[in-house]
């Protein structure tokens, strides 16, 4: 099992996410609405694992189908929804910088929760260093148990969405996702 690591905010990890948009974006721009960095990467001065999260958005199942069958021929390998409605998730080619890719219909409960999370961090940097702060603890607590980290971050993200508009089925279903199985 890989061990956890969490690192000071890197300017250099807006970079990569526009190498990454300038590498997928032309085979799929007809397909596709937009392409979002999403993920503590994406927040000025959070902690976070040196991970880029992306999050490609499709308005229908046909254009996500389209989206799959073109990522799959640059080298990403389809994993399916992995338990989150839809959100289809690929693993990356391995010459690209690493990063996690999911393809996601537009509106629905995980690419909201992504823009959201993402959102408030931006607006709010002392939540973001509180929530960088509990990263990095959470890091050295459980730094080969990923389950055990996204497990602990959950109670924090939940009242930041919370407070963003989400309903309590809708945390429900978030906090569910992030448990331990």
């Amino acid at each position: 099992m890989k061990k956890i690591i969490v690192k000071d905010y890197d300017p250099e990890w807006s970079s990569i996410f526009d190498s990454l948009y300038s590498f997928i974006w032309p085979h799929i721009m007809g397909q596709a609405i937009s392409i979002e960095h999403v993920g503590s990467t994406s927040v000025r001065g959070l902690a976070a694992k040196p991970i880029i999260d992306i999050d490609i958005i499709v308005d229908s199942q046909d254009s996500s189908s389209a989206v799959i069958k073109s990522l799959v021929t640059l080298g990403y390998k389809h994993l399916g929804d992995l338990g989150i409605a839809d959100r289809e998730a690929f693993t990356n080619p391995l010459n690209l910088s690493n990063h996690n890719l999911y393809v996601c219909l537009n509106g629905s409960l995980a690419l909201r929760n992504h823009l959201a999370l993402r959102d408030f961090l931006r607006s709010h940097p002392d939540s973001a260093v509180e929530y960088g702060k509990l990263k990095k603890k959470l890091a050295r607590r459980y730094n080969n148990d990923i389950d055990a980290y996204v497990e602990g971050k959950t109670e924090f993200i939940t009242g930041l969405l919370k407070d963003s508009g989400f309903t309590k089925i809708e945390l429900s279903k978030i906090s569910g996702v992030n448990k331990k199985k």
